[in-house]
């Protein structure tokens, strides 16, 4: 599936109410450290399949957040479940229904490709039948055959990039959280990199990524930015550039970050 004026429209239009499966639910969601409020009481559902855009400036709150939904740090108040488990209780279940992938890539370098992907299935509970043939087919997917035993520290960044988010969803988690996963690669491969995402989102796994990159965010079905700790707007890409009478995400994103008074 390549990247068109037509998909991009398409991902950007609401589901109706019969389609909805909110498989992230916030409800004043918030995290102190001491006196200072990281996480302001955020309010949210995002829905199965849907691609959510995390917008904010660093110190916005964003990682913070994603911290707290992929059940690494608990909240300080508030409710919030992913994947149907609760943030307070579920951690564990929670790790066990996600992926992740950071802006690092997340993959061991001092391994080979193959080797990633068998250590990775076998600590998600693939099993050990399903990791060998769905390796050598994701193998063959990715066009690394003649690399599939090398390190993966002498890859192309772009190819550690599409290796790691195939990584991230080898499981076939419900979730996958990406935080900057494209930043350092030329637009080309970030182009080829959202059609994974769309490919995936096209199976059903919800896609929950945070980006500075504004094109991307006019990839999301939905965008949220937020503005020291808060969610200062949510909705389509569409609708945010009619409300705020802009003509691009990045014109609303500055607009609304202007606001910010807490430091970097």
């Amino acid at each position: 599936m390549n990247i068109t004026e037509a998909n991009i429209t398409n991902n950007n239009g609401l589901l109706s109410k019969e389609e909805k499966e909110p498989v992230i639910i916030c409800k004043d969601l918030t995290k102190k450290f001491g006196d200072f409020v990281a996480v302001d009481h955020i309010t949210f559902e995002v829905n199965k399949g849907e691609i959510f855009g995390f917008l904010g400036a660093n110190g916005a709150g964003k990682t913070t957040a994603m911290r707290m939904l992929s059940g690494l740090i608990y909240p300080t108040s508030g409710q919030a479940s992913v994947a149907g488990f609760d943030v307070y209780h579920k951690q564990e279940k929670i790790k066990k229904n996600i992926g992740y992938m950071s802006q690092r890539f997340s993959l061991y370098d001092n391994l080979s490709p193959l080797e990633n992907i068998t250590f990775y299935g076998g600590v998600y509970g693939v099993p050990r039948k399903e990791i060998k043939e769905r390796s050598r087919l994701l193998i063959e997917q990715l066009g690394l055959q003649n690399e599939a035993n090398k390190l993966v520290a002498s890859l192309p960044l772009g190819w550690k990039q599409k290796l790691a988010f195939s990584v991230a969803i080898f499981h076939e988690p419900k979730i996958v959280f990406l935080d900057e996963p494209t930043g350092g690669v030329d637009p080309i491969t970030r182009r080829q990199f959202w059609d994974m995402i769309y490919e995936a989102a096209s199976r059903g796994i919800t896609i929950f990524v945070t980006t500075h990159y504004m094109d991307e965010a006019e990839y999301c079905n939905r965008i949220t930015i937020m503005v020291d700790g808060k969610i200062e707007a949510l909705d389509t890409p569409g609708n945010l550039k009619r409300i705020y009478n802009e003509n691009s995400i990045n014109d609303v994103f500055y607009k609304l970050a202007r606001k910010a008074t807490r430091e970097e």
